[in-house]
């Protein structure tokens, strides 16, 4: 196993109970992601933590493949599908390194906490893209500390050294656009509140 899954298997029943830190702005990502939904549409989500945006989304949708590499991550979330009644969603404990989709699989998919958390981010997202339909879309919400935190580089390998955090990357939102943009994207919608991640749907291009 990981360090970073042993990491986020000692916190999940923590994490699970944890209360969203901004409400309003949340509400607003889950409003703006609906409007690109069709409920034929086979979306996957790769971070999906204890599953509550792939419960709340669900019904919106065909079927949602949610993984994460927390194996009491995906417990959790699978005990609270069972609990709401929902059947469309397939969470399994895995990486996204680690699966074996077909090119053009998903209508959509959805990376959410997820990208500053990446070893690679820029092999992450070119394979995003060869999973996306044509026309696909890709969601994230992204931590850029980069923009008001660039010393967190020398700390951060500190605090994962000794248990104490994940593996955190630090870049900006100008260089998260890049990457995006480099693995074959083209920005539809950006908006980031005050304080916050920043939350960009990106549509496949070519």
């Amino acid at each position: 196993m990981a360090p970073s899954s042993k990491f986020w298997d000692k916190i999940a029943d923590r994490y699970s109970k944890k209360p969203v830190d901004d409400e309003e702005s949340y509400q607003k990502k889950l409003q703006v992601t609906r409007k690109y939904f069709r409920v034929d549409m086979d979306v996957f989500e790769f971070g999906c933590g204890t599953g509550s945006t792939a419960i709340t989304h669900a019904p919106f949708l065909k079927h949602i493949h949610a993984i994460d590499i927390s194996s009491r991550m995906i417990e959790i979330a699978q005990g609270k599908a069972d609990a709401g009644g929902i059947d469309n969603i397939t969470f399994e404990q895995t990486t996204i390194e680690e699966m074996s989709a077909p090119d053009q699989t998903y209508d959509a998919i959805l990376g959410l906490s997820i990208l500053h958390l990446l070893e690679n981010r820029e092999d992450t997202l070119y394979r995003v893209h060869k999973m996306l339909k044509p026309d696909g879309i890709f969601v994230s919400s992204t931590v850029c500390i980069g923009d008001t935190m660039k010393w967190f580089k020398f700390i951060g390998p500190i605090g994962k050294l000794f248990g104490l955090m994940p593996l955190v990357k630090v870049f900006t939102v100008a260089e998260l656009k890049d990457s995006l943009i480099s693995a074959g994207f083209k920005i539809d919608y950006q908006w980031q509140p005050r304080k916050g991640s920043v939350f960009i749907v990106a549509k496949k291009a070519g």
